[in-house]
């Protein structure tokens, strides 16, 4: 069974890789290379798999996974410039597939029924990532 918890953030960020040369970041990011960033609402989906436990029905706390959720994501993420103000995107560009894998490792460790996270970036794009490879 699957079960995801939703939630939204705001947060700019500026795509642009710190070892390439301004005019190699225009060349592969057009506009979005602007130092001064640009901003998006996120929409975050953490799906936990696994069985009800038969005592509650639940596969988990949901009051946890709200907690772990607010705690890992919303409080680093929520209202931040994502190049300045959230590691690792000092150094890797905070594109919707690096940061649904950096969800994931904030929340893997506090999460261990972790199935997925989704990222919508937009509202016609996202990215599902399911963890490490093996």
């Amino acid at each position: 069974m699957l079960i995801t918890k939703r939630v939204e953030f705001s947060a700019s960020h500026v795509c642009r890789n710190p070892a390439l040369s301004d005019r190699e970041n225009e060349a592969l990011f057009g506009m979005a290379a602007n130092p001064h960033g640009h901003g998006h609402n996120y929409v975050v989906d953490v799906t936990l798999a696994g069985e009800p436990d038969p005592v509650t029905g639940m596969v988990m706390d949901l009051k946890r996974v709200k907690e772990v959720v607010n705690r890992e994501v919303l409080e680093r993420y929520d209202h931040r410039f994502l190049n300045h103000e959230v590691p690792p995107f000092d150094q890797i560009v905070p594109t919707p597939e690096n940061i649904a894998v950096d969800i994931w490792r904030r929340l893997q460790p506090h999460l261990t029924s972790l199935h997925a996270v989704r990222v919508y970036e937009t509202d016609d794009l996202f990215v599902d990532y399911f963890g490490e490879p093996a």
